[in-house]
């Protein structure tokens, strides 16, 4: 199977069905990637350990801190003690609380969630078209401000204390 089929297969897998975990299985939520395929997590108990991501999910699926995953316990482990089986996304949650599967020292973190990405993602409003002169105006404030970066602030007095030297 080639790379993008095995892709599209495991895409397909992750968004497309909802999974109830069963009686060993359990909903744990992602704190940190310290890297090589594993993610420390806790559980709704606030149990902290280690799970190892499977070969079928490297490189085709992303998890970030704050995600909710359903692991399997591995027996033999001491450190990583679970193997990623699920990766749920917003709409598997909400069909697991729907369902009354969902641990409910979870809720509030996945309210926290969805509500953190509505703020991210703000909806503008309809603004009425006007004449050329006021959509050409040099009004920066609606864009894109890269927080990586330092922000730096020149006055109008500065620019024209430069131009008269």
């Amino acid at each position: 199977m080639s790379q993008a089929t095995k892709r599209k297969h495991v895409v397909k897998e992750v968004l497309g069905e909802h999974m109830v975990p069963s009686d060993q299985q359990q909903i744990v939520r992602v704190l940190r990637t310290p890297g090589n395929n594993l993610h420390e997590v806790e559980t709704a108990q606030g149990q902290r350990f280690l799970v190892s991501m499977p070969s079928k999910y490297r490189k085709n699926i992303w998890i970030k801190r704050g995600d909710f995953l359903i692991v399997d316990p591995i027996e033999e482990g001491e450190k990583v003690k679970a193997e990623i089986s699920f990766v749920l996304c917003k709409d598997h949650v909400r069909s697991l609380q729907k369902d009354g599967h969902w641990p409910e020292a979870f809720s509030e973190v996945a309210e926290k969630h969805n509500n953190r990405n509505r703020q991210a993602q703000p909806e503008l409003p309809a603004e009425p078209q006007s004449s050329g002169e006021e959509s050409s105006s040099e009004d920066d404030s609606d864009l894109f401000v890269n927080t990586n970066r330092r922000q730096y602030h020149e006055s109008e007095e500065e620019s024209e204390e430069e131009e008269a030297t």
